[in-house]
Parts: structure tokens; C-alpha cells; sequence
């Protein structure tokens, strides 16, 4: 599981290296992934600083954090 974890999170942050910001509610269809695994990879990369999150009206939006971008 927590190698299935870490694959959807390097497909997250493919994602988001393509566009600058993406809704949390559109990845698990993006993906083509249960919500659930996707919430987890997220939790992955939080936790190394690899994103940032924002609330716009009532959505949470992520993008890549500040340092990520600049690779």
C-alpha cells in the first residue's frame, strides 16, 4: 500500500508541475483513483513540504510549493 501511496504522489506532483493549481475534488477523477489514496499521497507530499494549499471561494485548490516550482 505505501508503495501505491508514493506512485500516486509523484502522479500528483506530474500533475501539478503541468498546471499551476488544481481543485482537490478534480484529482481522484484526474487520476483515475480512489479518493482515498488520493487524499493519502497528498498527506505524503505535505508532509515534505512539496505543496502548498489555498482556499478559493469553496474550493481548496494545491500547487506546487514555492522551492518545488523553482526546479
Amino acid at each position: 500500500m505505501k508503495e501505491k501511496i508514493g506512485e500516486t504522489a509523484g502522479k500528483v506532483w506530474n500533475i501539478l508541475s503541468e498546471k499551476e493549481e488544481v481543485a482537490i475534488s478534480q484529482l481522484p477523477k484526474i487520476l483515475k483513483e480512489k479518493e482515498l489514496l488520493v487524499y493519502q499521497a497528498l498527506g505524503w507530499l505535505a508532509r515534505e513540504d512539496k505543496i502548498a494549499y489555498q482556499t478559493k471561494g469553496n474550493k481548496i485548490v494545491i500547487r506546487l510549493s514555492e522551492p518545488e516550482r523553482k526546479q
